[in-house]
């Protein structure tokens, strides 16, 4: 693939250099707002559900926002091949902005748990589209750079967004902490707007003529049966095997047909990484969708298999023991993440 931009040579200048610099600015806040976002508001949330009377509804909140992401990724992938990652982008922080906005708003819990969905849709949007933009938008070399500044973008809201968080909610009450981040959002549109006018693709063309339904249906499934799985997990009787079976049917297949073919042998060649040249033209979105996707469930059983360690190795009794099962199984885990990534090789 050439230099997203037209005129831009491989001996282009770096990320923060006068042609570059609007757009890295702008990445790196939509970064920060999400990542802001996910631990200010987990801060608060405790707090919103009490105020609301919704504490039976606490995990729904959560697991809105993840089921609705997995869809908008998939969907996210879709629309930047068929038509540049610029139209998801900005209407994936509208979203997320409006969600914010409903859940700050809220008077009941339902509400409050539909905004998180809002937000779950407005998330996954932008998180591919931010893949492909950097894909489109700057020359191979500095793609690296690039994705170290997500990375870092992370690291000073997590360490103050709780802190952050707790000082609004104990001063000016939990619904500031949603409605204060959609004011952030507008900088950023400002700033990134002019330079993805002037990236290769990002209006109207993209690599497809029109959206692959069928991947769609296959995110409509994945979504159900992750949000059916996570259902089960909030009521653990006999009864909710059958919402854990129902998604579990629908989780596998479509997770199987979803992604691509040899993900889960770590075949070489998997188009997984856009950045390091893995994926034909046109075909950036679905493969970073599928990246997303595969990264984000991968988290959740994770995080469901060291909940049930935890509790199988008696973590009241001897956490020691309970910790170091977590701890092999996660580096079981990440050697072999190491050694499937030492596989790839960049599509010829």
């Amino acid at each position: 693939m050439e230099a997203g931009i037209s005129g831009i040579s491989s001996e282009a200048p770096g990320v923060l250099s006068r042609r570059y610099r609007a757009l890295t600015l702008g990445i790196i806040s939509v970064v920060s707002l999400i990542a802001f976002e996910a631990s200010a508001v987990n801060t608060a949330m405790p707090s919103a559900a009490r105020a609301l009377d919704g504490i039976e509804l606490y995990a729904f909140a959560f697991s809105a926002f993840f089921t609705a992401s997995l869809f908008a990724m998939v969907l996210s992938g879709e629309w930047c091949d068929r038509a540049g990652p610029r139209a998801p982008l900005f209407t994936g922080i509208a979203a997320f902005g409006a969600g914010l906005l409903i859940a700050g708003s809220a008077q009941r819990m339902w509400m409050f748990v539909a905004g998180r969905g809002v937000q779950g849709i407005g998330a996954g949007l932008v998180i591919v589209a931010l893949y492909v933009t950097v894909g489109r938008a700057y020359p191979e070399r500095l793609r690296p750079a690039v994705m170290a500044s997500f990375s870092a973008a992370w690291v000073v809201p997590v360490i103050v967004g709780p802190l952050v968080a707790g000082s609004v909610t104990e001063g000016l009450g939990w619904r500031w902490v949603f409605l204060a981040i959609p004011v952030l959002i507008l900088p950023p549109l400002a700033v990134m707007l002019p330079a993805l006018r002037r990236v290769h693709g990002a209006g109207g063309t993209g690599g497809r003529g029109r959206m692959d339904r069928r991947r769609i249906l296959l995110a409509l499934g994945v979504a159900a049966g992750a949000g059916l799985l996570q259902y089960a997990a909030q009521e653990p009787t006999p009864l909710s095997v059958v919402p854990a079976a129902a998604g579990l049917a629908l989780l596998v297949p479509c997770v199987l047909r979803l992604l691509p073919s040899g993900t889960f042998r770590a075949a070489r060649g998997l188009p997984a990484v856009v950045l390091v040249r893995l994926s034909r033209e046109g075909e950036e979105g679905a493969n970073s969708a599928a990246l997303q996707v595969s990264d984000a469930l991968g988290s959740v059983v994770l995080v469901g298999l060291a909940g049930a360690l935890f509790v199988g190795f008696g973590a009241e009794a001897t956490p020691a023991r309970a910790f170091g099962a977590v701890f092999a199984v996660a580096s079981l885990c990440a050697a072999a993440g190491i050694w499937a990534g030492a596989r790839q090789r960049p599509a010829a």
